[in-house]
C-alpha cells in the first residue's frame, strides 16, 4: 500500500488551519474571563490565606486520610468531586460538608473529551448527586485537566456555575507521583497570599499527597496562614474590592 505524501506547503496550510481552530476555542483568554468574573485562578490580597483544592475524589482511602489531616490542622479545603465517585462514597461527601469543606463539581465520568452538551449533562448529573446527599447545590466547577472552550465557559456559566482553575505555578503534579519532597517544595516555595493549590485525592495512589500535606500544613501554620475554601477566597476578594471602592468614594 502506497503512503500518502502531502506537499510541504499543503501540510503547513492544514496545520495552520488545525491550530487556528483549536486556538479559537479559548481566544478570549485569562484576562477576559477574570474581568468577566467567569473563571477564577487566584486573588490579589494581603491576607495570609491559601486555598487548597483536591480533584477526582472522593476516594475511600485517600480522601478519608486527607480529611483527617485537614481536621487536625483546622484547615478548610475545596473538593472537586467526580459524580460517579460521589455516589459510591456518600459518607465522605457528607463528612466534607460537616467538617467545613466545600464540595464542587468535576463532571460525572472525568472524561476530558466531551462536546458542550455532554459536559452540561454530566455537570447536571453530578449536581443532582451532590444535592441528593448534602442538600446543598454546588456553585463551582473545575473542568477536567483544566481544559475548556469558550462555548463551554458560556454554557457552564448559564448553569449558574463559576469555573475554578488554580495558580499556574501551584499544580503539584501529584498524580505523577513525583515524590513527597517535590510536592512539598512546589507548595512551600511557591504559595503566596491568595493562591490556589491543585492536589488530587482520587484517580490513583495518592499516598504521596497524604504524606506531603503532613509537612505542608504545619509549615504554613507557623507562618500565620489560614487555609480557606474557594468560596471564602471569593468573599475575601469581594470584601477587598468593596473596601477599595469605599476609599475611592471618600471625598477629598
Amino acid at each position: 500500500m502506497k503512503k500518502l505524501i502531502l506537499p510541504l506547503s499543503l501540510f503547513i496550510a492544514l496545520l495552520g488551519l488545525f491550530v487556528g481552530i483549536k486556538s479559537s476555542h479559548a481566544d478570549k483568554g485569562r484576562q477576559y474571563y477574570e474581568q468577566a468574573g467567569q473563571i477564577l485562578w487566584e486573588i490579589n490580597t494581603e491576607e495570609k490565606v491559601i486555598a487548597l483544592t483536591f480533584d477526582d475524589g472522593p476516594h475511600r482511602k485517600y480522601t478519608a486520610e486527607i480529611l483527617d489531616i485537614l481536621k487536625d490542622h483546622q484547615a478548610n479545603a475545596t473538593f472537586f468531586v467526580v459524580g460517579a465517585h460521589v455516589e459510591q462514597n456518600p459518607d465522605l461527601v457528607l463528612r466534607m460538608i460537616d467538617e467545613g469543606h466545600e464540595v464542587a463539581n468535576h463532571t460525572y465520568t472525568h472524561n476530558r473529551n466531551m462536546e458542550t452538551s455532554e459536559l452540561i449533562a454530566e455537570i447536571r448529573k453530578t449536581h443532582e448527586a451532590i444535592q441528593a446527599i448534602t442538600g446543598e447545590q454546588p456553585k463551582l466547577f473545575r473542568p477536567v485537566e483544566g481544559s475548556y472552550t469558550d462555548d463551554q465557559v458560556e454554557a457552564v456559566t448559564k448553569e449558574g456555575y463559576k469555573l475554578v482553575m488554580w495558580s499556574w505555578h501551584l499544580d503539584t503534579l501529584d498524580w505523577k507521583n513525583p515524590g513527597v519532597k517535590k510536592i512539598v517544595s512546589t507548595v512551600t516555595n511557591g504559595a503566596r497570599e491568595g493562591n490556589v493549590v491543585l492536589f488530587h485525592d482520587g484517580g490513583g495512589n495518592r499516598q504521596q499527597t497524604v504524606e506531603a500535606l503532613k509537612k505542608i500544613l504545619p509549615e504554613f501554620e507557623q507562618k500565620g496562614y489560614r487555609f480557606v475554601t474557594i468560596s471564602e477566597l471569593m468573599e475575601i476578594k469581594e470584601n477587598n474590592q468593596q473596601e477599595r471602592q469605599r476609599e475611592f468614594d471618600i471625598p477629598k
